[in-house]
């Protein structure tokens, strides 16, 4: 059987090397690229992000990343955002009191967590909701967070994807924020799955069968 093939995105941004060493170890051919064409070939799309929203929007425009996401989901194909690489796919980012737009594929803003302790470093649980593929066999794992901003806000109910989005929930502080999205080809985790142990390699494992 052939392994599916995954392009995991180069755009300056994320601890790549890790990245692609977890993918392969999920079953996939990996290829580490920014070239347009590999990533939007590949049957999935891994897009990592570490720093800065406005400094990763930055990296992915330079590489004209947000351009690939969106025609690979205008047709169905399969994309993973990592951490930050899942805050750009939301409207916009707002740090240090400067706001910068994402690529807008969800509506939320990326803000600081309200938290007495920040960043949120270390290990959590999750909630995943009922139908969850990604989360199958690891809904009471810990996953493996560093950020000190997230989503604390959903509002899309429905859009033109295969049915209504599967939103994981994670608290730290006693504030909640989105931990993961499955949204039909578009899959995002604020954790680092490839950090996060077993349970990472069998979330990853869970996106690769997928493809």
């Amino acid at each position: 059987m052939v392994p599916p093939t995954v392009a995991v995105l180069d755009y300056g941004s994320g601890n790549l090397r890790s990245v692609v060493r977890a993918v392969e170890r999920a079953g996939a051919s990996v290829t580490l690229t920014s070239d347009r064409a590999a990533a939007q070939d590949a049957d999935g799309l891994l897009v990592p992000g570490v720093g800065a929203f406005a400094a990763c929007m930055a990296g992915l425009r330079a590489v004209k990343g947000h351009e690939v996401i969106g025609r690979r989901l205008a047709g169905g194909r399969p994309v993973l955002g990592i951490c930050v690489g899942m805050q750009i796919l939301f409207s916009r980012g707002v740090e240090h009191g400067v706001e910068s737009e994402g690529c807008d594929e969800w509506p939320g803003v990326v803000e600081r967590l309200r938290a007495p302790v920040v960043p949120h470093m270390g290990w959590n649980t999750v909630e995943a909701p009922e139908g969850t593929s990604l989360f199958a066999g690891v809904e009471g794992e810990r996953f493996y967070f560093v950020h000190s901003y997230g989503v604390r806000e959903w509002t899309l109910e429905t859009n033109n994807r295969t049915r209504a989005p599967l939103v994981t929930w994670a608290e730290h502080g006693g504030d909640r924020f989105v931990a993961a999205v499955e949204n039909g080809p578009l899959t995002a985790t604020q954790f680092h799955p490839e950090k996060s142990g077993d349970a990472g390699a069998a979330l990853l494992r869970n996106w690769v069968l997928s493809l």
